[in-house]
């Protein structure tokens, strides 16, 4: 199997060309390109594929095996990919995920892609739908008990779900101890991820993440897409601000006349290989 491994803001993944070709057994292809001892070290697999209504359409496996609606920074990769590789010219190009199409702008730096701004939709917030089982159309700062701990709970969908809650210090917080609770939690009927925040200013978020089915990761692109939306419905931001992840910065913007978060960060090649599968 030949692969590219790329990473956007340190959240890396294994991108496998499907344009011509079909992976067998993704999902056990994911958990061993994905172990960083073993296989190549991911936080998981990410196939490029054709699509009927849009350019390309993605499909992205976390690191246990289990495939996910949508990752931000993995979409930022396929469009440098599919750009840098010669499969597109566009400048703007669609993507086909299971959380709907994409519509991504590169922007271009000496032939390449350098950095990609992502319409990423319209957020979830109904609670059935993101989905949450809370008796409220929204869960917006909602108590949750997680071991010894309460924490106050917003849950944002953009194309997968996430809980976001806020904490004095990021960096000393032990996502380690909560972040698994918090995932499983009976509240999350299909997992959650788990971003816990530090607001810094209205213009400067900081979190960490724990994904479902990955544990930590350096970066989650919906995930800050999820916490620029929370904070704004908290009154803790601005509707544009910088979200500051352990691999990196991304700019997010909420837009009040269409509803859209768009995401701007990087897309990075880190190498290409074959491996035996």
């Amino acid at each position: 199997m030949k692969f590219t491994k790329m990473q956007g803001a340190g959240n890396d993944y294994i991108y496998v060309n499907c344009l011509n070709e079909q992976l067998a057994n993704p999902n056990e292809v994911s958990k061993f390109v994905s172990d960083r001892h073993f296989g190549i070290g991911s936080d998981g697999l990410v196939l490029i594929c054709p699509s009927e209504v849009a350019d390309f359409r993605m499909r992205m496996f976390n690191s246990d095996g289990s495939e996910s609606e949508m990752c931000g920074n993995a979409i930022r990769c396929v469009g440098k990919y599919v750009y840098d590789n010669n499969f597109t010219k566009k400048s703007k190009v669609t993507i086909e995920t299971p959380a709907g199409i994409k519509i991504l702008e590169l922007r271009i730096k000496d032939g390449y892609v350098e950095q990609v701004r992502v319409d990423m939709g319209e957020p979830i917030l109904k609670s059935e739908l993101i989905p949450v089982k809370v008796s409220t159309d929204r869960m917006i700062k909602a108590p949750v008990e997680i071991l010894d701990n309460t924490f106050y709970v917003t849950a944002v969908s953009m194309g997968n779900p996430h809980a976001v809650s806020y904490i004095e210090d990021v960096d000393g917080f032990d996502l380690y101890k909560y972040g698994p609770v918090m995932e499983v939690n009976k509240l999350y009927p299909k997992k959650i991820n788990a971003e816990f925040v530090q607001v810094i200013d209205k213009k400067t978020l900081k979190m960490r993440v724990w994904e479902r089915g990955a544990g930590e990761t350096l970066a989650c692109g919906t995930g800050a897409c999820a916490v620029l939306v929370a904070s704004v419905l908290n009154g803790l931001s601005e509707r544009a601000a910088t979200v500051k992840l352990l691999g990196g910065d991304l700019f997010i913007e909420w837009d009040e006349k269409n509803n859209h978060v768009y995401m701007t960060g990087p897309a990075v090649k880190v190498f290409e290989g074959e491996i035996t599968i």
